[in-house]
């Protein structure tokens, strides 16, 4: 039986909770240290605004948020997730003055705890497969953002089109979930991960997701032979 939505938000964090401390160096490992270009193209598509606040959703250990910080040094930015042991990980980055910056908050993406209106522009990497449902956290998003706004979100493209002629499918089905399971012990979490990718929506797919959510000006580029994709949407101008 399929779980509900709030069920399957405490299972996704109790497995991040798991991997929090292996997290990093999965991610580098993983990605061949493609995640710090990824991170910084994503941060490169933001634009700050007037009120100096940008949302970093499913922040995880704050690697976007700190790019953010690093790219836009008179940004501040909440850093928000789900799950708390991610979070306290990352607090660890947060030295020489970046605890001024980046404000870490434990928070559900489907019910954000800010006000209408009061980001200039909202990130999420690598988050949007794992909020269930996807609308409600678009919504979401879109009603925190400044009117003109920018929503960024860096994701994998999906597992239905096959890259670099069927390697990376299996690379997602059997090499991924091995290497998860040798340095954090936990296959469960990896072979989630792609599984996920394999279900996740095309990337136009993912941008009529946006506009029905009320987002204009959507587009994306592939990126790593679509292997991740950068997908840009605006909220519309009063």
């Amino acid at each position: 039986m399929q779980c509900s939505p709030n069920e399957h938000a405490r299972e996704v964090s109790g497995m991040f909770s798991r991997i929090a401390r292996w997290y990093d160096f999965l991610n580098h490992l993983l990605s061949g240290g493609m995640d710090f270009y990824w991170r910084q193209q994503l941060v490169k598509a933001t634009v700050p605004g007037k009120t100096g606040l940008m949302l970093d959703l499913a922040a995880g250990t704050m690697d976007v948020s700190l790019e953010i910080v690093r790219q836009h040094p008179q940004t501040k930015v909440a850093a928000l997730d789900y799950c708390r042991p991610m979070l306290t990980t990352g607090r660890k980055k947060l030295t020489k003055g970046r605890d001024r910056r980046i404000f870490p908050v434990h928070a559900d993406g489907r019910t954000l705890p800010l006000p209408d209106n009061s980001v200039d522009c909202a990130t999420i990497s690598f988050g949007i497969r794992n909020i269930i449902p996807r609308e409600e956290a678009f919504k979401e998003l879109n009603r925190v953002l400044v009117p003109g706004g920018r929503l960024c979100i860096l994701e994998f493209g999906t597992g239905k089109h096959p890259v670099w002629k069927g390697f990376y499918n299996m690379y997602l089905k059997k090499i991924l979930p091995m290497i998860g399971k040798i340095f954090s012990g936990d296959a469960g979490a990896y072979q989630y991960l792609a599984d996920t990718i394999m279900a996740f929506p095309t990337a136009a797919e993912l941008s009529t997701e946006m506009m029905k959510a009320g987002f204009d000006r959507v587009y994306y580029k592939p990126m790593t032979s679509g292997i991740v994709y950068l997908h840009v949407a605006q909220k519309k101008a009063e």
